[in-house]
């Protein structure tokens, strides 16, 4: 058996407006590219069969072919809706649940695969049906009629179709309010506004900066750091953050109020390798600029708080989510055998939960009536760091592996060349929590490393 996945999302509507579009199974490539097309062969009922077919050439090719219908298992209006899907040796078990709340209601997909092939029907499977899940529930909140009130926030995220920048708009989107996405090149696929930049200097993108009704900014831009540490791709990593802050803070500046929310993106790394220091909001910096530090600090330096009514310098630690590139790396050395301690297993690993990452940022939004944050920097991270050791434990324990050899320093060093990538990554860490989040009553959804890989890793 293979484990099941969930992915959970509040949309501010009603149950009966979800379940419209979600009851009517030929609605649901309208909401998930991944499928192409979905035809019952009657009324949406239990027992009814239908086809889909997966969005890709190859896939579709076959499914069609070979593919057997599949079986509504559970249908009760504005609550639950099943399917089933049998596989090469194997069935695909695929739930949606609504459950109204205050203000809306809680969206869950389920997917659970079952019989031998369970493993193999998931990999084939899942870039179908779970890719991109909370940003086709904004689409599917669409569908049913969502649109921001007119007292919503306006959003501009900076790097907006990055990973993260993605999560925030699809989640913000769900919630009522209105997403742009400052991007280097428009994706039509995304459901999202989006607005040409460049990065780097101020040009018709700006006016996104000068939309009337409450406005704030989500800064994100920025290259990825998964990337051998020359000194040109430091270079490239501390201007691409330096430069687009710059142009932000350049364009703010030419409207005749402060915007009402910033959001800075910054990172835990700015403490570089910590070693056993408890880094907070208010532990120093490490001074002649080690890398990362040489790369955060004059990115949080180019924010100039006085453009905000409010604002955070959100320093965040790795984020946990089903698609983290981190994570799905870490879980494939595990699954091959490779799952003990990295280099010497004592540095620290300090990391959040998407699910917990959000609520921080909403609440920097000034979009959670319980929260309030204060104005300046704050940790996004767990309560719990842990050691490399005890994460690549707990890992073990959840994939079902047995204990395994420590990967060395010198092969993981080999191993970053051929996959051009920083070995530092893997060999240093800090221990890093937050001061400020206690102190303001939020309560992380996923506290602890073992809850938040029970909900995020697949089995």
């Amino acid at each position: 058996m293979s484990g099941t996945t969930k992915y959970t999302q509040f949309i501010a509507l009603p149950p009966e407006s979800v379940w419209r579009v979600l009851g009517d199974l030929e609605q649901w490539p309208e909401w998930n590219p991944g499928v192409r097309d979905v035809r019952m062969h009657g009324p949406v009922a239990v027992g009814a069969t239908g086809d889909y077919l997966p969005n890709g050439k190859l896939s579709a090719r076959i499914h069609r072919r070979f593919g057997a219908p599949f079986t509504v298992t559970t249908v009760d209006p504005n609550r639950e809706l099943s399917i089933e899907q049998p596989e090469p040796a194997g069935t695909m078990h695929l739930t949606w649940r609504l459950a109204p709340v205050d203000g809306g209601t809680e969206l869950t997909q389920e997917l659970r695969f079952t019989g031998p092939s369970a493993a193999a029907a998931r990999a084939v499977v899942r870039p179908f049906i779970e890719t991109d899940a909370r940003v086709n529930f904004s689409r599917l909140a669409r569908l049913a009629g969502l649109v921001p009130a007119d007292n919503a926030l306006t959003v501009v995220i900076a790097g907006g179709a990055g990973a993260l920048g993605l999560q925030v708009a699809a989640d913000l989107t769900c919630r009522g309010q209105r997403v742009t996405l400052l991007t280097r090149r428009r994706n039509r696929a995304l459901p999202f506004r989006q607005t040409e930049w460049d990065g780097r200097s101020i040009g018709a993108w700006a006016a996104e900066l000068r939309e009337p009704g409450r406005l704030a900014v989500i800064n994100l831009a920025g290259k990825l750091v998964d990337c051998r540490p020359t000194a040109r791709n430091v270079a490239e990593l501390r201007s691409s953050r330096v430069d687009s802050t710059t142009a932000l803070v350049a364009a703010a500046g030419l409207r005749e109020t402060p915007v009402d929310y910033w959001i800075q993106a910054s990172t835990t790394a700015i403490w570089s390798d910590a070693g056993e220091t408890r880094c907070t909001e208010t532990t120093p910096l490490p001074t002649g600029l080690p890398q990362m530090t040489g790369v955060a600090q004059p990115w949080e330096e180019a924010f100039d708080p006085t453009q905000a009514a409010h604002w955070t310098i959100l320093r965040t630690s790795i984020v946990l989510e089903p698609d983290a590139p981190a994570l799905i790396r870490l879980g494939q050395l595990t699954r091959a055998g490779l799952g003990g301690r990295i280099g010497p297993g004592d540095q620290w690993f300090s990391w959040i939960h998407i699910e917990d990452w959000l609520a921080i940022v909403r609440g920097a939004l000034g979009l959670d009536p319980e929260l309030t944050l204060p104005d300046g920097i704050l940790v996004a991270a767990t309560e719990f760091p842990v050691r490399n050791t005890e994460l690549m434990a707990t890992l073990r324990r959840r994939l079902r592996r047995p204990p395994a050899p420590p990967t060395p320093t010198a092969m993981l060093t080999l191993g970053a060349v051929f996959l051009r990538t920083d070995p530092a990554l893997g060999l240093t860490g800090r221990h890093a929590t937050s001061k400020v989040l206690p102190k303001a009553g939020f309560t992380f959804r996923y506290p602890t490393l073992d809850e938040a890989l029970t909900d995020l890793l697949r089995c």
